[in-house]
């Protein structure tokens, strides 16, 4: 039988990234936090918490932490029945999902704001590349994931949300300095583009549908949506926005489609563990409901 206690410790710790700052989450003393999260490694025979700045998980401890995950999902269902002290209801149930940036920025916000208003639960959201999302998802990080993989995870079931559609735009004064002649692939080369990180390759499959070349010109790196749409205003780059985003200022002519029309769609899915509790069928109910009234079928 596991140490609950000493694996909410692990947990917090984990979560927290230090003892001092998960003694605080726990209302205990770090020597407190210190000589659980020992002693259950004692009695494991490993060690579950790499220590350091910040503190990481070992696979074993990482494991464990997502095993207290779906136990609290449970424990949560049945505190109503059991009392607040038997069930300790008395602590917030947590949930860890990961998300992509683009669909934070545009209607992930919806499903999150309707699952608060019908659940007494929190979010943590781990930001992350759609395509790597479903990675968190199998190595126990989240319970559940906005992903670009349709590929089923083992011990999780996948819905279809429909896709996010992107728009290649830059700002008039960009377009006209950098394609006098209309958009061609030689022109493309020349021309300064913005990409989110390294993982986003999102342009260059734009270029390829649009022009039937993979090339595209210098890059700009932008780590925010916001940033992405703000960078492409002023005229910095061309790039990839979901459409939702600029179909205002296109139709306001702030912005230029590049191609008009040429429109990339990336399908997205919600996977979520196979667990039957009340908090994650509220949270795929609003996640479904805000996808389906944004993205594309």
């Amino acid at each position: 039988m596991l140490d609950y206690p000493a694996l909410a410790a692990v947990a917090a710790v984990v979560r927290e990234g230090s003892f001092e700052r998960a003694a605080a989450a726990l209302a205990i003393t770090p020597s407190a936090v210190s000589q659980r999260v020992r002693g259950l490694e004692e009695r494991l025979g490993a060690i579950l918490i790499v220590r350091g700045q910040p503190c990481e998980p070992t696979e074993l401890g990482r494991s464990l932490c997502a095993h207290l995950d779906r136990v609290r999902l449970l424990e949560h269902d049945l505190a109503p029945a059991l009392g607040r002290a038997a069930a300790g209801a008395g602590e917030r149930l947590t949930l860890p999902v990961a998300v992509n940036a683009d669909s934070l920025a545009t209607w992930f916000p919806a499903a999150a704001a309707a699952f608060g208003r019908v659940a007494p639960v929190s979010l943590d959201l781990a930001l992350d590349d759609e395509a790597h999302t479903a990675t968190r998802l199998r190595a126990g990080e989240v319970l559940a994931a906005v992903t670009a993989e349709a590929e089923p995870v083992q011990g999780c079931r996948t819905l279809s949300l429909g896709a996010l559609r992107y728009a290649a735009c830059a700002s008039p004064d960009f377009y006209a300095r950098y394609f006098p002649h209309g958009v061609t692939a030689t022109a493309l080369e020349a021309a300064p583009c913005l990409r989110f990180d390294r993982r986003d390759f999102l342009q260059a499959r734009w270029a390829l549908a649009a022009l039937g070349v993979a090339r595209v010109g210098p890059v700009h790196w932008v780590p925010s949506t916001h940033g992405f749409l703000d960078m492409t205003r002023v005229g910095l780059g061309w790039g990839l926005h979901p459409t939702v985003m600029v179909d205002a200022p296109l139709a306001a002519g702030q912005l230029v489609e590049l191609v008009p029309g040429q429109r990339v769609d990336v399908p997205l899915y919600w996977t979520v563990i196979r667990l039957q509790t009340q908090a994650l069928r509220q949270l795929t109910e609003a996640v479904c409901a805000a996808a389906g009234a944004v993205l594309s079928r």
